[in-house]
C-alpha cells in the first residue's frame, strides 16, 4: 500500500470494519489501541500510520482510514458509484478528478473514487447526489489503490473546491421589498435597517441575532447564509461583509481562525461572493 507522504505526518489514523447497520453495510471506525469503536472527535482513539498497520491483523479489521480535522489542511471528495467493474469511470466523475488534479485512489469496493486535496470547505454543504465533501469530523477509508494518471501528491485546490461548492450548493435567493442603493451611499446602520425590512427579514433577523435553528444548529451553514444575504446588501463589498458580520450574533473566535493558509471568515466570505 502506498499513500501520500503528507498524511504520514499526522497521528489521525484508525482502522475500520464492515458491519450491518439497519440492513445496510457500514464501515465502522475502530481504534488501533483497543479494537473498539473509534470516534472522529476523540483523538485518543487514533494513532499513527505505522501503528494501524500493526493493529490491522491483530483486530481483524477490513482496512484503515484517516480522520479529517480542522487542524489539518486536507479535504476529501468522495465520488460514489462512479466506476464500472471494467474500470470505466463516469464522464462527470472523470471531469472532477481532472479538475482537481490531486492524489486520487479507488474506494474499497472499487466502484468509487476518493480525491484528496489541500483546501477547506466554506460550510455550504456536504453532500449532493453521489458526491460527498468532508474536511473535518469525518474519516475516509484509505486503500492506497492509486488511480493511474493522477498525481501521487496532495495538491492545494482551494479555488477549485470553491467553484464546486458554488456549483453544487445553490444559495437561497434574497428578495428585498425595496431596491438597495449602492453600498457606498448608505451607512451600515441604514443598510441593516433595509435588510431587516425586506421580504426575508424574519430569516435575516434570526441569523443576525445568532439563531441557527433554520440550519439545524449548523453554525457553518448559518454563517454562510448570513454572508450571502450581506453580500447582496453590501453589493459584493467583501470588507463591508466582514465588518457587518462581526457585529452579528453569529460572530465567534472561529471567524479569525486560520487553517490551510486562510482564515475561516475569509473562506466563508469568498464562498458567499461566488454564489452571489
Amino acid at each position: 500500500m502506498r499513500v501520500p507522504a503528507e498524511l504520514l505526518e499526522y497521528k489521525q489514523w484508525v482502522l475500520w470494519r464492515r458491519a450491518d447497520v439497519n440492513g445496510r453495510v457500514a464501515k465502522i471506525p475502530i481504534s488501533p489501541w483497543s479494537g473498539k469503536t473509534a470516534s472522529c472527535d476523540k483523538p485518543h482513539t487514533w494513532s499513527t500510520y505505522k501503528h494501524v498497520h500493526f493493529a490491522l491483523r491483530r483486530f481483524r479489521c477490513d482496512g484503515i482510514g484517516f480522520v479529517f480535522t480542522e487542524a489539518d489542511p486536507f479535504c476529501g471528495i468522495d465520488l460514489d458509484q462512479c466506476r464500472t467493474i471494467n474500470g470505466v469511470i463516469a464522464p462527470e466523475a472523470l471531469n472532477l478528478i481532472n479538475r482537481f488534479a490531486s492524489y486520487t485512489e479507488l474506494s474499497p469496493s472499487g466502484t468509487g473514487a476518493h480525491v484528496l486535496i489541500k483546501a477547506k470547505l466554506s460550510g455550504s454543504g456536504r453532500r449532493k447526489d453521489k458526491i460527498e465533501l468532508y474536511d473535518s469530523g469525518r474519516y475516509f477509508t484509505i486503500t492506497g489503490k492509486h488511480l493511474s494518471g493522477t498525481p501521487l501528491v496532495i495538491n492545494e485546490r482551494q479555488y477549485v473546491l470553491g467553484q464546486l461548492e458554488a456549483q453544487l450548493f445553490t444559495p437561497e435567493p434574497s428578495t428585498p421589498l425595496i431596491k438597495v442603493a449602492p453600498a457606498s451611499t448608505v451607512s451600515d446602520d441604514e443598510l441593516l435597517e433595509r435588510a431587516m425590512n425586506a421580504r426575508n427579514a424574519d430569516r435575516f433577523r434570526r441569523l443576525w441575532n445568532g439563531d441557527t435553528s433554520d440550519y439545524g444548529g449548523d453554525h457553518s451553514r448559518a454563517d454562510l447564509a448570513l454572508c450571502r444575504m450581506l453580500a447582496f446588501w453590501c453589493a459584493g463589498d467583501a470588507t463591508r461583509i466582514d465588518r457587518l458580520f462581526r457585529r452579528s450574533g453569529l460572530m465567534r473566535d472561529k471567524w479569525d481562525r486560520r487553517t490551510g493558509g486562510s482564515a475561516y471568515g475569509v473562506r466563508t466570505t469568498v464562498a458567499a461572493l461566488q454564489g452571489c
